[in-house]
């Protein structure tokens, strides 16, 4: 069934899909009244009729409404920024398993370092990525996917949350071994190509934040986050 979100809720027992959707669902998927679809909104999967339909605006009946399928945790990745379209596919895997939020983080070992403007022209692209992987894994919800921060500000968000953890190839403890908040929001730093620098390191630490380690074994940046994640996930009873 298709699935799309809305950023109105039910009004009357009906709700309504605007703008490009809209038109996906007229032109696109070529669906006709009668025909049924789900929106999301606020965490609620609604199950719809198609009763009005045009490039402009879709009308659906409410039949039905169930909680969406959203972790119990709410994890915010904080992604160094690595090179090439990786973090595309960073972002892709993060939304499919539950992250809420993705920040870019600028460290001082990324090797891609774009100015503001440029990256802000490629933001559209990511957030389309996190919509559309939001779609096709079942989520509830669109996680937001931000601009560029620095380090000291990844530091001071990561810091105010229920945990913090940061991956560091030079040690730490194991995923296992951590306690998580039940129901608490999680911050997850993961390096660039080619990691933290070790003050990095320190100020993480000086700041609250736990280092983790995810083994002898050298993981690529793009693929950290997706195992860590998978890990936390499973620990967390959420996989």
């Amino acid at each position: 069934m298709p699935r799309f979100f809305s950023d109105l809720p039910p009004e009357s027992g009906y709700i309504t899909i605007a703008g490009e959707d809209a038109r996906h669902i007229g032109r696109s998927l070529r669906m006709a009244v009668g025909e049924k679809i789900t929106v999301c909104h606020g965490g609620t999967d609604y199950r719809c009729a198609l009763e009005k339909i045009s490039d402009a605006e879709v009308s659906a009946r409410v039949i039905s409404s169930e909680k969406s399928c959203e972790p119990s945790i709410c994890l915010t990745l904080y992604q160094a920024l690595p090179k090439a379209d990786k973090l595309e596919f960073i972002i892709q895997k993060a939304v499919e398993l539950g992250a809420v939020k993705i920040v870019p983080v600028m460290t001082r070992r990324c090797v891609s370092r774009p100015d503001g403007e440029k990256f802000s022209r490629k933001l559209e692209r990511l957030r389309k990525i996190a919509l559309e992987a939001a779609k096709q894994s079942g989520r509830g919800i669109i996680p937001e996917v931000s601009g560029i921060i620095s380090f000291e500000k990844c530091l001071d968000e990561v810091s105010a949350l229920d945990l913090g953890l940061i991956c560091y190839e030079k040690g730490g403890e194991r995923l296992k071994e951590q306690k998580f908040p039940e129901g608490g929001k999680i911050g997850l730093i993961i390096g660039s190509e080619g990691g933290f620098d070790p003050e990095e390191a320190k100020s993480a630490v000086n700041r609250g934040i736990k280092p983790i380690w995810l083994g002898d074994r050298i993981l690529r940046c793009e693929t950290a986050p997706v195992a860590a994640i998978s890990v936390i996930m499973n620990l967390t009873d959420n996989i």
